[in-house]
Protein backbone atom coordinates (compact mmCIF):
# COMPACT_ATOMS: atom_id res chain seq x y z
CA UNK A 1 0.00 0.00 0.00
CA UNK A 2 1.34 3.45 -0.69
CA UNK A 3 0.65 6.21 2.31
CA UNK A 4 3.01 8.51 1.80
CA UNK A 5 6.35 10.75 3.01
CA UNK A 6 5.97 14.24 4.95
CA UNK A 7 7.10 16.71 2.33
CA UNK A 8 7.54 20.44 2.44
CA UNK A 9 8.44 22.06 -1.03
CA UNK A 10 6.05 24.95 -0.58
CA UNK A 11 7.89 28.02 0.79
CA UNK A 12 4.31 28.72 2.84
CA UNK A 13 3.48 25.94 5.65
CA UNK A 14 0.78 23.41 5.00
CA UNK A 15 -1.98 25.73 7.05
CA UNK A 16 -0.95 29.57 5.57
CA UNK A 17 -0.84 27.76 1.93
CA UNK A 18 -4.18 25.92 2.47
CA UNK A 19 -6.30 28.78 4.07
CA UNK A 20 -5.20 31.32 1.35
CA UNK A 21 -5.65 28.97 -1.01
CA UNK A 22 -9.23 28.14 0.23
CA UNK A 23 -9.87 31.77 -0.63
CA UNK A 24 -10.27 31.03 -4.69
CA UNK A 25 -12.07 28.11 -4.09
CA UNK A 26 -14.58 29.63 -1.62
CA UNK A 27 -14.96 32.69 -4.31
CA UNK A 28 -15.43 30.21 -7.21
CA UNK A 29 -17.92 27.90 -5.92
CA UNK A 30 -20.14 30.11 -4.45
CA UNK A 31 -19.87 32.56 -8.04
CA UNK A 32 -20.13 29.46 -10.05
CA UNK A 33 -21.77 25.96 -9.19
CA UNK A 34 -24.04 27.50 -6.06
CA UNK A 35 -25.63 30.39 -8.10
CA UNK A 36 -26.94 28.68 -10.66
CA UNK A 37 -30.17 27.85 -8.79
CA UNK A 38 -30.63 31.34 -7.77
CA UNK A 39 -30.37 31.93 -11.98
CA UNK A 40 -32.81 29.43 -13.16
CA UNK A 41 -36.20 30.85 -12.32
CA UNK A 42 -35.14 34.29 -13.71
CA UNK A 43 -33.39 32.92 -17.03
CA UNK A 44 -36.43 30.41 -17.40
CA UNK A 45 -39.08 33.35 -17.13
CA UNK A 46 -36.85 35.75 -19.61
CA UNK A 47 -35.89 33.24 -22.09
CA UNK A 48 -39.16 31.22 -22.15
CA UNK A 49 -37.23 27.89 -21.03
CA UNK A 50 -39.26 24.74 -19.41
CA UNK A 51 -37.27 23.45 -15.65
CA UNK A 52 -35.40 20.37 -18.11
CA UNK A 53 -34.08 23.07 -20.66
CA UNK A 54 -32.51 25.10 -17.56
CA UNK A 55 -31.66 22.61 -16.52
CA UNK A 56 -29.47 21.56 -19.34
CA UNK A 57 -26.87 24.47 -19.19
CA UNK A 58 -25.49 23.03 -15.88
CA UNK A 59 -24.86 19.72 -16.91
CA UNK A 60 -23.27 21.17 -19.79
CA UNK A 61 -20.67 22.71 -17.69
CA UNK A 62 -19.99 19.55 -15.88
CA UNK A 63 -19.52 17.90 -19.38
CA UNK A 64 -16.97 20.85 -20.43
CA UNK A 65 -15.62 20.73 -16.97
CA UNK A 66 -15.05 16.61 -17.23
CA UNK A 67 -13.79 17.34 -21.13
CA UNK A 68 -10.75 19.46 -19.45
CA UNK A 69 -10.22 17.44 -16.28
CA UNK A 70 -7.40 14.83 -17.93
CA UNK A 71 -5.63 17.70 -19.61
CA UNK A 72 -5.69 20.09 -16.46
CA UNK A 73 -4.57 16.70 -14.48
CA UNK A 74 -1.47 16.50 -16.70
CA UNK A 75 0.04 19.81 -16.57
CA UNK A 76 -0.26 20.20 -12.95
CA UNK A 77 1.04 16.80 -12.37
CA UNK A 78 4.27 18.54 -14.98
CA UNK A 79 4.59 21.12 -12.67
CA UNK A 80 2.59 24.00 -14.45
CA UNK A 81 -0.24 24.33 -11.46
CA UNK A 82 0.45 28.06 -11.23
CA UNK A 83 -0.90 28.91 -14.90
CA UNK A 84 -3.35 26.65 -14.78
CA UNK A 85 -5.84 28.24 -11.94
CA UNK A 86 -4.70 31.67 -12.83
CA UNK A 87 -5.98 31.48 -16.39
CA UNK A 88 -8.67 29.61 -14.87
CA UNK A 89 -9.54 32.70 -12.85
CA UNK A 90 -9.31 34.50 -15.77
CA UNK A 91 -11.32 32.41 -17.77
CA UNK A 92 -13.93 32.33 -15.09
CA UNK A 93 -14.26 36.41 -14.60
CA UNK A 94 -14.89 36.28 -18.24
CA UNK A 95 -17.22 33.97 -18.50
CA UNK A 96 -19.46 35.59 -15.85
CA UNK A 97 -19.09 39.19 -17.78
CA UNK A 98 -20.79 37.02 -21.06
CA UNK A 99 -22.99 35.46 -19.17
CA UNK A 100 -24.60 39.02 -17.92
CA UNK A 101 -25.29 39.89 -21.66
CA UNK A 102 -27.04 36.68 -22.59
CA UNK A 103 -30.02 36.70 -24.85
CA UNK A 104 -31.34 33.82 -25.64
CA UNK A 105 -30.90 29.85 -24.86
CA UNK A 106 -27.76 29.16 -27.01
CA UNK A 107 -26.04 32.21 -25.17
CA UNK A 108 -26.96 30.85 -21.82
CA UNK A 109 -25.82 26.89 -23.09
CA UNK A 110 -22.59 28.57 -24.22
CA UNK A 111 -21.97 30.87 -21.09
CA UNK A 112 -22.32 27.38 -19.23
CA UNK A 113 -19.92 25.57 -21.47
CA UNK A 114 -17.42 28.15 -21.36
CA UNK A 115 -17.57 28.45 -17.45
CA UNK A 116 -17.57 24.49 -16.98
CA UNK A 117 -14.27 24.58 -18.65
CA UNK A 118 -13.02 27.05 -16.09
CA UNK A 119 -14.28 25.27 -13.66
CA UNK A 120 -12.01 22.28 -14.22
CA UNK A 121 -8.87 24.25 -14.15
CA UNK A 122 -9.99 26.09 -10.21
CA UNK A 123 -12.11 23.95 -8.43
CA UNK A 124 -11.41 21.43 -5.76
CA UNK A 125 -9.88 18.76 -8.24
CA UNK A 126 -7.14 20.74 -9.32
CA UNK A 127 -6.64 22.18 -6.27
CA UNK A 128 -6.38 19.21 -4.08
CA UNK A 129 -3.85 17.96 -6.86
CA UNK A 130 -1.92 20.73 -5.87
CA UNK A 131 -1.72 20.32 -2.28
CA UNK A 132 -1.21 16.77 -2.50
CA UNK A 133 2.03 17.33 -4.55
CA UNK A 134 3.12 19.91 -2.49
CA UNK A 135 2.40 17.80 1.47
CA UNK A 136 3.57 14.48 0.84
CA UNK A 137 2.37 13.07 4.35
CA UNK A 138 0.15 15.37 5.73
CA UNK A 139 -2.08 15.65 2.43
CA UNK A 140 -4.99 14.65 3.87
CA UNK A 141 -4.83 17.57 6.47
CA UNK A 142 -3.95 20.25 4.21
CA UNK A 143 -6.98 19.02 2.05
CA UNK A 144 -9.93 19.54 5.13
CA UNK A 145 -7.80 22.60 5.71
CA UNK A 146 -8.57 23.57 2.20
CA UNK A 147 -12.07 22.85 2.13
CA UNK A 148 -12.91 25.09 5.46
CA UNK A 149 -13.91 27.67 3.63
CA UNK A 150 -14.83 26.49 0.30
CA UNK A 151 -17.16 24.63 2.61
CA UNK A 152 -18.69 27.96 3.17
CA UNK A 153 -19.89 28.97 -0.24
CA UNK A 154 -23.46 27.94 -0.57
CA UNK A 155 -23.44 29.98 3.33
CA UNK A 156 -22.05 33.27 1.86
CA UNK A 157 -23.03 33.33 -1.92
CA UNK A 158 -26.57 32.28 -2.28
CA UNK A 159 -27.79 35.04 0.04
CA UNK A 160 -24.78 37.37 -1.14
CA UNK A 161 -25.93 36.92 -4.82
CA UNK A 162 -30.12 36.70 -3.90
CA UNK A 163 -29.52 40.50 -2.27
CA UNK A 164 -27.39 41.48 -5.42
CA UNK A 165 -30.36 40.71 -7.62
CA UNK A 166 -32.79 42.13 -5.63
CA UNK A 167 -30.19 45.49 -5.85
CA UNK A 168 -29.32 45.49 -9.38
CA UNK A 169 -30.75 42.64 -11.32
CA UNK A 170 -29.34 39.25 -11.90
CA UNK A 171 -26.92 40.27 -14.84
CA UNK A 172 -24.97 43.09 -12.88
CA UNK A 173 -25.05 41.12 -9.74
CA UNK A 174 -22.83 38.89 -12.42
CA UNK A 175 -20.45 41.92 -12.92
CA UNK A 176 -19.51 42.02 -8.73
CA UNK A 177 -18.86 38.06 -9.33
CA UNK A 178 -16.38 38.50 -12.31
CA UNK A 179 -14.75 41.21 -10.20
CA UNK A 180 -13.94 38.99 -7.44
CA UNK A 181 -12.05 36.73 -10.04
CA UNK A 182 -10.00 39.52 -10.89
CA UNK A 183 -9.29 41.28 -8.15
CA UNK A 184 -8.86 38.24 -5.78
CA UNK A 185 -8.55 34.87 -7.18
CA UNK A 186 -6.71 35.77 -9.90
CA UNK A 187 -3.83 37.82 -7.48
CA UNK A 188 -3.77 35.01 -5.17
CA UNK A 189 -3.72 32.00 -7.56
CA UNK A 190 -0.23 34.01 -9.07
CA UNK A 191 1.83 34.63 -5.75
CA UNK A 192 0.40 31.25 -4.12
CA UNK A 193 1.38 28.80 -6.89
CA UNK A 194 5.19 30.29 -7.10
CA UNK A 195 7.72 27.29 -6.87
CA UNK A 196 5.91 23.99 -7.92
CA UNK A 197 7.45 20.90 -7.14
CA UNK A 198 9.38 19.25 -9.96
CA UNK A 199 7.56 15.90 -10.92
CA UNK A 200 10.83 13.69 -10.11
CA UNK A 201 10.52 15.03 -6.73
CA UNK A 202 7.10 13.95 -6.07
CA UNK A 203 7.71 10.86 -7.99
CA UNK A 204 10.58 10.09 -4.76
CA UNK A 205 8.52 11.54 -2.31
CA UNK A 206 6.17 9.38 -3.03
CA UNK A 207 7.92 5.74 -2.88
CA UNK A 208 8.49 5.93 1.51
CA UNK A 209 5.31 5.60 4.13
CA UNK A 210 6.00 7.19 6.87
CA UNK A 211 2.85 5.65 8.52
CA UNK A 212 3.80 2.28 7.63
CA UNK A 213 7.10 1.91 6.85
CA UNK A 214 5.65 0.12 3.62
CA UNK A 215 7.13 1.32 0.35
CA UNK A 216 5.69 1.77 -2.62
CA UNK A 217 7.17 0.68 -6.03
CA UNK A 218 6.96 2.89 -9.26
CA UNK A 219 4.00 1.71 -11.15
CA UNK A 220 2.61 3.01 -14.06
CA UNK A 221 -0.55 4.86 -15.09
CA UNK A 222 -1.27 1.63 -16.80
CA UNK A 223 -0.64 -1.28 -14.36
CA UNK A 224 -3.48 0.89 -11.87
CA UNK A 225 -6.01 0.65 -14.70
CA UNK A 226 -5.20 -3.11 -14.45
CA UNK A 227 -6.46 -3.27 -10.43
CA UNK A 228 -9.69 -3.09 -9.24
CA UNK A 229 -9.26 -0.82 -6.33
CA UNK A 230 -9.42 2.17 -9.29
CA UNK A 231 -11.91 0.94 -11.19
CA UNK A 232 -13.54 0.76 -7.83
CA UNK A 233 -13.09 3.62 -7.07
CA UNK A 234 -13.98 5.14 -9.97
CA UNK A 235 -17.45 4.20 -9.63
CA UNK A 236 -17.56 5.73 -5.87
CA UNK A 237 -16.08 9.21 -7.90
CA UNK A 238 -19.01 8.99 -10.48
CA UNK A 239 -22.14 7.88 -8.76
CA UNK A 240 -21.18 10.25 -5.64
CA UNK A 241 -20.31 13.36 -7.89
CA UNK A 242 -23.77 12.73 -9.48
CA UNK A 243 -25.82 12.78 -6.58
CA UNK A 244 -23.82 15.78 -5.00
CA UNK A 245 -24.60 17.98 -8.65
CA UNK A 246 -27.79 17.04 -8.65
CA UNK A 247 -29.49 18.32 -5.55
CA UNK A 248 -27.82 21.56 -5.45
CA UNK A 249 -29.12 22.53 -8.91
CA UNK A 250 -32.57 21.72 -7.90
CA UNK A 251 -32.32 22.61 -4.01
CA UNK A 252 -34.33 25.89 -4.11
CA UNK A 253 -37.25 24.65 -6.42
CA UNK A 254 -37.46 21.28 -3.82
CA UNK A 255 -37.29 23.34 -0.73
CA UNK A 256 -40.16 25.20 -2.17
CA UNK A 257 -42.50 22.38 -2.51
CA UNK A 258 -41.64 21.08 0.85
CA UNK A 259 -44.24 24.36 1.60
CA UNK A 260 -41.15 26.50 3.39
CA UNK A 261 -41.15 30.18 3.85
CA UNK A 262 -39.12 32.61 1.09
CA UNK A 263 -36.79 32.95 4.09
CA UNK A 264 -36.31 29.41 4.98
CA UNK A 265 -35.88 28.71 1.30
CA UNK A 266 -32.55 31.24 1.43
CA UNK A 267 -31.57 29.84 4.59
CA UNK A 268 -31.33 25.70 4.51
CA UNK A 269 -29.67 25.49 1.57
CA UNK A 270 -27.30 29.04 3.16
CA UNK A 271 -26.84 26.25 6.12
CA UNK A 272 -26.11 23.78 4.50
CA UNK A 273 -22.36 25.60 3.98
CA UNK A 274 -22.03 25.82 7.99
CA UNK A 275 -23.08 22.59 8.79
CA UNK A 276 -20.32 21.23 5.78
CA UNK A 277 -17.35 23.28 7.67
CA UNK A 278 -18.44 21.82 11.05
CA UNK A 279 -18.04 17.75 9.95
CA UNK A 280 -14.59 18.98 8.50
CA UNK A 281 -13.93 20.26 11.70
CA UNK A 282 -14.44 17.44 13.37
CA UNK A 283 -12.34 15.56 11.21
CA UNK A 284 -9.58 17.81 11.65
CA UNK A 285 -9.88 18.11 15.48
CA UNK A 286 -10.39 14.05 15.67
CA UNK A 287 -9.01 12.29 12.60
CA UNK A 288 -5.67 11.75 14.32
CA UNK A 289 -7.78 9.64 17.11
CA UNK A 290 -9.53 7.78 14.39
CA UNK A 291 -8.45 4.79 11.97
CA UNK A 292 -8.87 6.39 8.58
CA UNK A 293 -10.01 3.45 6.75
CA UNK A 294 -12.89 3.08 8.93
CA UNK A 295 -13.35 6.96 9.16
CA UNK A 296 -13.81 6.57 5.10
CA UNK A 297 -16.39 3.89 5.47
CA UNK A 298 -18.94 5.77 8.47
CA UNK A 299 -18.69 9.05 6.41
CA UNK A 300 -20.30 7.78 3.10
CA UNK A 301 -23.09 6.45 4.84
CA UNK A 302 -24.40 10.22 5.86
CA UNK A 303 -25.95 10.77 2.43
CA UNK A 304 -28.18 7.81 1.61
CA UNK A 305 -28.98 8.44 5.25
CA UNK A 306 -30.31 12.26 4.36
CA UNK A 307 -32.07 10.59 1.26
CA UNK A 308 -34.02 8.37 3.06
CA UNK A 309 -35.21 10.42 5.94
CA UNK A 310 -36.61 13.41 3.70
CA UNK A 311 -38.44 10.42 2.09
CA UNK A 312 -39.81 8.69 4.58
CA UNK A 313 -40.39 12.21 6.46
CA UNK A 314 -43.36 12.98 4.32
CA UNK A 315 -41.48 15.52 2.89
CA UNK A 316 -42.62 17.82 6.29
CA UNK A 317 -40.44 20.94 6.75
CA UNK A 318 -39.02 19.24 10.07
CA UNK A 319 -37.14 16.21 7.69
CA UNK A 320 -35.95 19.13 5.69
CA UNK A 321 -33.63 20.34 8.68
CA UNK A 322 -32.74 16.60 9.53
CA UNK A 323 -31.85 16.53 5.70
CA UNK A 324 -29.92 19.15 5.23
CA UNK A 325 -28.23 18.40 8.37
CA UNK A 326 -27.14 14.96 7.47
CA UNK A 327 -26.46 16.14 4.29
CA UNK A 328 -24.22 18.54 5.24
CA UNK A 329 -22.32 17.04 7.27
CA UNK A 330 -21.99 13.97 4.62
CA UNK A 331 -21.39 16.59 1.74
CA UNK A 332 -18.38 18.08 3.99
CA UNK A 333 -16.78 14.75 4.94
CA UNK A 334 -16.99 13.06 1.74
CA UNK A 335 -15.62 15.82 -0.07
CA UNK A 336 -12.21 14.38 1.64
CA UNK A 337 -12.72 11.10 1.24
CA UNK A 338 -13.00 11.98 -2.32
CA UNK A 339 -9.93 14.03 -2.44
CA UNK A 340 -7.51 11.43 -0.52
CA UNK A 341 -8.87 8.18 -1.80
CA UNK A 342 -6.85 7.90 -4.87
CA UNK A 343 -4.00 9.06 -2.82
CA UNK A 344 -4.73 6.79 -0.10
CA UNK A 345 -5.58 3.42 -2.21
CA UNK A 346 -3.89 3.72 -5.74
CA UNK A 347 -0.93 5.97 -5.93
CA UNK A 348 -0.02 9.59 -5.24
CA UNK A 349 2.36 9.96 -7.88
CA UNK A 350 -0.11 9.62 -10.64
CA UNK A 351 -2.70 11.45 -9.16
CA UNK A 352 -3.62 14.09 -10.87
CA UNK A 353 -3.38 11.48 -14.22
CA UNK A 354 -6.00 9.61 -12.42
CA UNK A 355 -8.28 12.08 -11.48
CA UNK A 356 -7.91 12.96 -14.99
CA UNK A 357 -9.41 9.81 -16.46
CA UNK A 358 -12.16 9.70 -14.81
CA UNK A 359 -13.00 13.48 -15.88
CA UNK A 360 -15.28 11.97 -18.56
CA UNK A 361 -17.38 9.47 -17.02
CA UNK A 362 -17.43 11.64 -13.98
CA UNK A 363 -18.60 14.54 -16.30
CA UNK A 364 -21.11 12.12 -18.15
CA UNK A 365 -22.57 11.37 -14.66
CA UNK A 366 -22.28 14.80 -13.23
CA UNK A 367 -24.18 16.69 -16.14
CA UNK A 368 -26.79 14.11 -16.91
CA UNK A 369 -28.25 14.17 -12.94
CA UNK A 370 -29.06 17.81 -12.88
CA UNK A 371 -31.18 17.19 -16.25
CA UNK A 372 -32.49 13.56 -15.46
CA UNK A 373 -33.83 15.16 -11.95
CA UNK A 374 -35.24 18.34 -13.86
CA UNK A 375 -37.38 15.38 -16.05
CA UNK A 376 -38.14 12.79 -13.30
CA UNK A 377 -40.21 16.17 -11.78
CA UNK A 378 -43.89 16.30 -12.58
CA UNK A 379 -46.64 18.51 -11.50
CA UNK A 380 -48.15 16.20 -8.70
CA UNK A 381 -45.35 13.92 -7.30
CA UNK A 382 -42.98 16.73 -7.90
CA UNK A 383 -39.33 15.27 -6.97
CA UNK A 384 -40.29 11.92 -5.09
CA UNK A 385 -39.07 9.59 -8.16
CA UNK A 386 -35.99 11.81 -8.42
CA UNK A 387 -35.02 11.27 -4.66
CA UNK A 388 -35.42 7.07 -4.69
CA UNK A 389 -33.28 7.27 -7.23
CA UNK A 390 -30.15 9.17 -5.73
CA UNK A 391 -30.36 7.22 -2.66
CA UNK A 392 -30.11 4.05 -5.02
CA UNK A 393 -27.03 5.63 -6.47
CA UNK A 394 -26.31 6.54 -3.05
CA UNK A 395 -25.80 3.06 -1.89
CA UNK A 396 -24.08 1.72 -4.78
CA UNK A 397 -21.30 4.30 -4.24
CA UNK A 398 -20.63 3.25 -0.61
CA UNK A 399 -20.54 -0.26 -1.64
CA UNK A 400 -17.73 0.51 -4.33
CA UNK A 401 -15.73 2.07 -2.07
CA UNK A 402 -16.04 -0.21 0.73
CA UNK A 403 -15.04 -2.80 -1.40
CA UNK A 404 -12.52 -0.69 -3.22
CA UNK A 405 -11.18 -0.05 0.25
CA UNK A 406 -11.11 -4.06 1.12
CA UNK A 407 -9.06 -4.90 -1.86
CA UNK A 408 -6.25 -2.52 -1.78
CA UNK A 409 -5.45 -2.92 1.62
CA UNK A 410 -5.00 -6.63 1.09
CA UNK A 411 -2.29 -5.33 -2.11
CA UNK A 412 1.22 -6.07 -0.84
Amino acid sequence: MRFLSRSSSSPLALGPFSVWLSLPQLITWGSVFYTFSLLMQPLETELGMSRAESSLAFSLALLAEGAMAYAVGRWIDAGHERWVMSLGSVWIGLGLLGHSFVQSAAGFYMAWIWLGLGMAATLYTPAFAVVTRRFAQDFRRAIITLTFLGGLASTVFIPLFAWCMDLWGWRHALWALAALQFAVCLPLHMVLLKDAPRPHDVSRAALTDSHSGLQEARVSVREHLGRSPFWLLAVFMVLTMAVASALPAHMIALLQELGLTPAWVIAVPAAIGVIQVLGRLVLFVFERHWDVHTANRWITGFIPMSLLVLLLAGFHPMGAMVFVLLFGLGNGMITIVKGTALTQYVSREHVGHLNGLMGIPTALARAAAPLVVGLLWSPTTGYTTALWCLLGLSLLATAALWIAQKNALKQP
